[in-house]
């Protein structure tokens, strides 16, 4: 075996996306994503040259000419092979040196548990034995955490595992909540770059809403560009005029009809009767909104196809909107063009461990499954490290950004 700095960033992402514990956050294109970083790519070889294990290695400066090395979700290998995890981490230890790293983090994408939400959580084969493989190696674990913010990338996620007629899986509220999304005229259009500007909008919207700080513009801007065709932005949208024109001739129709019923068919004037208030309904509901002309923007998710998965990144919704549902039309969009791009999991990212949160709650609505990850590891490559940590903490959340 040997050891390599400088991989190939195509043979790295190949190798990447054949492994079981594929991220995009290991593919090469992310360092270009997380530019205010340095970047490496790292690889064992076997004799004839075959990648055996590789990583994404993202480099960030710290005072007095130290560094930080993060994987994130990685190193890449089969963590059941005992001799190249040795090996790899052996010569990271090296490297670290290199470039006055006082410590490595790392998170590799190994579910520790699974579960569906409200349902007991199932522990993996290998998960207990891979974490007492790396911490052999000197690597200290963080610990099955059950906060989002206390670790770099969140240790616990909502994953849907695709499939055809994905709605089949929904609990019947989330159908029902999707029946009155689309009879109040919304609908859903995949869309290229010249939907950034509505899609950072409704960010913002969420933003403001919400009191956290997502992204904007350029940095969506920059994956679209980066990963292209792999890249989906999709757009909810509604035409208030037209659905408002289009409910008044279904209302003058059915009021037509109601009128010309005999009154023998009781069944008959019932459910057109029911039919009309229904109408009435959504028509008093739209008149909130005015006359407004043409398509308007009220949410969208911006993702990314990397290997068998699709990652969800960013999602935003203008909450003046929110009785129209968007959301649940959106996501099962996205669910199905991935399945049919070939994408085995639609990752939705990150829940809260306590799974009561709103964020949960609304994520819950699509029965995906819940990951619990092993966690995030550090690994000391300095004496300085137990300092060079202690700032780290302190000001982690400036440094990460």
């Amino acid at each position: 075996m040997k050891f390599q700095i400088g991989t190939n960033p195509v043979q790295h992402d190949e190798f990447v996306k054949k492994s079981s514990y594929c991220d995009l956050l290991q593919s090469s294109k992310w360092a270009q994503v997380k530019d205010n970083w340095g970047s490496e790519i790292i690889s064992v070889l076997s004799d004839t040259n075959e990648i055996l294990a590789s990583a994404l290695v993202l480099i960030k400066s710290l005072p007095v000419g130290f560094s930080m090395l993060y994987m994130p979700r990685g190193p890449i290998m089969d963590y059941s092979d005992h001799k190249v995890l040795v090996f790899f981490f052996a010569e990271l230890r090296k490297f670290a040196k290199t470039k006055k790293a006082l410590f490595v983090k790392f998170d590799p994408m190994i579910v520790y548990e699974t579960s569906k939400f409200n349902e007991q959580a199932l522990k993996s084969e290998q998960g207990g034995d891979y974490l007492e493989t790396i911490k052999s190696i000197g690597a200290q674990h963080f610990g099955f955490n059950l906060i989002m913010g206390k670790t770099i990338q969140p240790r616990i996620q909502a994953n849907e595992r695709l499939q055809a007629n994905i709605e089949s899986i929904y609990p019947k509220h989330t159908r029902r909540l999707m029946k009155d999304a689309i009879n109040r005229g919304v609908k859903v259009v995949r869309v290229g770059e010249e939907g950034l500007e509505d899609f950072a909008r409704v960010v913002n919207l969420t933003e403001n809403r919400k009191g956290v700080a997502l992204r904007n513009f350029d940095y969506f801007k920059k994956l679209m560009d980066l990963y292209g065709k792999d890249a989906y932005l999709h757009l909810a949208t509604v035409n208030i005029a037209d659905k408002k024109a289009e409910l008044n001739e279904n209302l003058k129709q059915l009021e037509k009809d109601i009128a010309e019923t005999p009154e023998e068919q009781k069944k008959r004037f019932t459910r057109l009767n029911d039919q009309k208030k229904s109408t009435e309904k959504t028509l008093k509901e739209l008149e909130e909104f005015g006359d407004t002309e043409g398509d308007k923007v009220i949410a969208g998710i911006l993702s990314v196809k990397f290997g068998d998965t699709t990652e969800m990144l960013y999602a935003g919704m203008d909450d003046t909107f929110k009785k129209f549902y968007p959301q649940y039309v959106l996501y099962t969009l996205t669910f199905n063009e991935a399945y049919a791009d070939g994408s085995v999991w639609a990752n939705m990212g990150g829940v809260q461990g306590s799974l009561d949160d709103g964020l949960s709650k609304f994520k819950s609505n699509f029965n995906p499954d819940v990951q619990r990850l092993l966690g995030e590891f550090t690994l000391r490559t300095s004496p300085l490290a137990g300092l060079g940590l202690w700032a780290y903490n302190k000001r982690k959340s400036s440094n990460l950004e």
